[in-house]
């Protein structure tokens, strides 16, 4: 490694549903008390599909394409608030490993950013209630990006706003589509399953707790 590479910096870019939190059951409860509500009966296989995809992609696999933005945007903010209060009325704990390595980061000087499908508002509840928004730098949202996973749209975003190459990027992901956005993106990623069963990525765990000390760093070191 040369001086100037040891120098560049060095960035996580962390999904949050099934990676910093598990709030399937959040978002399955809150989806299906809002499709009901419009009349349309969504069965937990028809959610799995679709868990961690952008509301409009999600709801036109539902309705078809000839879903109007005005229903997508009725539908999505009667889901969003729904699993919002849910979140402030029970609360939620992060995923194990999941502040050890926040911390272990920030203090190795890595640059950290959210890079999620959900829209602002739910991560800023999230993120309060977990106590966690100083560990990051910069926050991309759904609605910062025209295209959802595998797009690989919202990790360049990220990383061009914590200023680090994506070659520098280690994208923490539970979802193929996520996994697939980072590979697209030119980026290493850990996939964690929290929500399916496999996931194609650099290294693969079952939670974050399983990663040795030098994990982060012995990825990144591998990809040069």
């Amino acid at each position: 490694m040369t001086a100037n590479q040891n120098t560049l910096p060095r960035a996580v870019l962390w999904d949050v549903d099934g990676t910093l939190v598990d709030s399937l059951e959040y978002h399955w409860l809150s989806w299906r008390t809002a499709l009901s509500n419009e009349g349309y009966t969504l069965t937990r296989e028809q959610f799995m599909s679709t868990f961690g995809r952008r509301n409009d992609e999600i709801l036109r696999t539902y309705f078809g394409p000839q879903i109007t933005p005005e229903r997508i945007l009725r539908i999505s903010l009667d889901k969003e608030e729904q699993y919002r209060e849910m979140v402030r009325r029970r609360g939620i704990e992060p995923l194990p490993g999941v502040r050890r390595w926040l911390d272990q980061l920030k203090a190795a000087g890595w640059r950290q950013a959210i890079a999620s499908s959900a829209p602002s508002l739910n991560l800023e509840v999230i993120l309060a209630a977990l106590d966690v928004k100083d560990r990051f730098d910069a926050i991309v949202s759904a609605e910062e990006v025209e295209r959802g996973k595998p797009d690989p749209q919202i990790f360049l975003a990220a990383a061009a706003k914590v200023q680090t190459p994506p070659a520098r990027c280690i994208v923490v992901e539970d979802a193929p589509a996520g996994t697939e956005a980072a590979r697209r993106a030119g980026m290493r990623a850990i996939g964690v399953l929290t929500t399916h069963a496999t996931l194609e990525a650099d290294l693969v765990v079952k939670t974050l707790d399983e990663l040795d000390e030098t994990a982060f760093a012995a990825l990144l070191a591998e990809a040069r």
